[in-house]
């Protein structure tokens, strides 16, 4: 009998191995480059064409990252936040007055940056200008609209909108409980947060309405957006589960994200299941079908 999994194109035969020397808890790409996190300060740069090499960005533990075309963003226990480029060159952005730790960081559009050290968060612009805030309990996840400077900030019993460049009041969408984690769509439309419990949380912001997306197994500890904002992709499962978001139709796919699906996974989601036992990792294509993005 044929094996079905033959004619999966595997992205293990696509890569070449990397000595890190140290755990790796984030990996991003900046242009043909291939970046590294260290949970030990340094980052290792792999080219596309030549050696990797390892680059130390702080003087302890990092414990946050995030990176957009041109420089990864670390934040680490040392109190700082660096900004380093493809070519190893750090720069360091901040540094916190109390030394507390950098709990997160995020990239925003036209060149800002932001971070939080618990309960306060900070935004800088390219420019250099700089704000803060404090809500009402330790942040839990930052996260910019891709237009404007608007940030998102995750915290105990909901998430606070916030215009940075503005005098006004921000915003606080209430929802009892630990979130943990926050990303706002491609489009401007959607805020979604993991929660404590095995369930995600979202708001569409064009009516504040809530969004309960339940039905995972286990705390989702991963989740972002795919390039075109149709597809929230997350982990919780032993299973990629995919979310639809079709503007016409509400969110996801036109279906409550409350109910579970009939196979278990979470409601409105569709399943990848990964190959298990082939040494092999699976390069998914998304479906053409239902608006998906090309």
């Amino acid at each position: 009998m044929t094996d079905p999994r033959a004619n999966i194109p595997s992205v293990v035969e696509r890569t070449r191995p990397v000595k890190a020397g140290a755990p790796v808890v984030a990996a991003h790409f900046l242009g043909q480059t291939a970046v590294f996190v260290l949970g030990e300060g340094a980052l290792v740069l792999a080219p596309r064409a030549g050696e990797a090499r390892s680059v130390a960005v702080h003087g302890g533990a990092i414990l946050s990252t995030d990176a957009d075309a041109d420089r990864i963003v670390t934040g680490g226990d040392d109190g700082k936040v660096v900004a380093t480029d493809a070519e190893g060159k750090s720069t360091t952005v901040a540094t916190d007055a109390k030394q507390r730790w950098i709990d997160h960081v995020a990239v925003g559009p036209a060149g800002a940056l932001a971070w939080s050290a618990g309960r306060e968060a900070f935004v800088r612009t390219a420019k250099g200008s700089e704000r803060t805030l404090e809500v009402p309990s330790t942040v839990g996840g930052l996260a910019f609209a891709p237009k404007g400077l608007r940030l998102a900030i995750a915290h105990y019993n909901g998430l606070t909108l916030w215009f940075a460049n503005a005098q006004s009041e921000p915003e606080r969408l209430q929802w009892k409980g630990s979130h943990l984690d926050v990303v706002v769509s491609p489009d401007g439309r959607f805020v979604i947060t993991s929660m404590q419990e095995p369930t995600l949380h979202g708001w569409r912001l064009a009516d504040r309405k809530d969004m309960r997306m339940s039905g995972y197994g286990a705390r989702v500890r991963a989740l972002d957006w795919s390039a075109g904002g149709k597809w929230l992709a997350t982990s919780g499962s032993t299973q990629l589960i995919l979310w639809l978001a079709v503007p016409r139709q509400g969110w996801p796919h036109g279906q409550d994200a409350a109910h579970p699906g009939a196979d278990g996974g979470a409601g409105g989601g569709r399943r990848l299941p990964p190959e298990t036992g082939s040494g092999r990792g699976r390069l998914c294509r998304r479906p053409r079908s239902a608006g998906a993005d090309r």
